[in-house]
């Protein structure tokens, strides 16, 4: 876990993230931006590949194609300011890397692991934020209803890997599913809801942290 690799990865998406932050909030360098967002993750495909070699070949597929697709979602939702379609297809792109979560996440699944509690917690939780989105949902309800379901699904997934694998391996993917969530909670409410105060921060912040936890968690899993 505290591989020489690991730290200068961890440095340089730190330096990626942060050059995001800043140029996606600035008139000067925001044409940079276009190269720093979708560098976030791309930065961690290529570290996952040269890194997971000693992973079973199917779970490792799926993490990398839950990347690809999360890569591909980031650069839509550059351009939706241009056509709302980009919005719409930027949120296919993400459902179906979570749905591609909750496959990995489910091989690694504690059968013996009852989610109810958690999965109560989590329905409250989307019961309250739904609440506050109805109103301005409008056309886009059926779609953000099943996104909803489905980031649930990757959580809930991401919980029942508990005693499959090492507690470190554990901890930080479902810290990675949850703040994946917040993430996605943050950017439906300035959406839909209200705008909300420093959204383009703490919605890539917060996404930025639930892929890299993931990732590293899954790349742990062994040790």
């Amino acid at each position: 876990m505290q591989s020489k690799a690991l730290k200068l990865f961890s440095i340089i998406f730190v330096l990626i993230t942060t050059g995001e932050l800043i140029t996606a909030n600035s008139s000067s360098f925001y044409e940079l931006h276009y190269i720093f967002k979708p560098a976030i993750i791309t930065s961690l495909i290529f570290y996952f590949w040269s890194r997971s070699k000693s992973i079973n070949s199917g779970l490792r597929v799926l993490i990398f194609l839950a990347l690809l697709c999360s890569v591909i979602g980031d650069v839509l939702l550059m351009f939706v300011e241009k056509s709302p379609n980009y919005f719409l297809f930027g949120l296919i792109s993400f459902l179906i890397a979570h749905v591609l979560y909750v496959l990995a996440f489910n091989k690694q699944r504690n059968k013996k692991i009852n989610p109810l509690g958690f999965t109560t917690l989590l329905f409250i939780y989307a019961v309250g934020l739904f609440y506050l989105l109805y109103n301005g949902l409008n056309e886009m309800l059926i779609p953000v209803v099943i996104y909803m379901l489905v980031i649930l699904s990757m959580a809930t997934t991401a919980y029942t890997r508990k005693g499959s694998v090492n507690r470190m391996s554990y901890i930080l993917v479902l810290v990675g599913a949850i703040l994946f969530l917040v993430s996605d909670s943050i950017l439906a409410l300035n959406k839909f809801y209200q705008p909300q105060i420093y959204a383009n921060i703490s919605i890539m912040l917060t996404y930025a942290l639930a892929q890299y936890f993931i990732i590293i968690g899954m790349l742990n899993q062994n040790n």
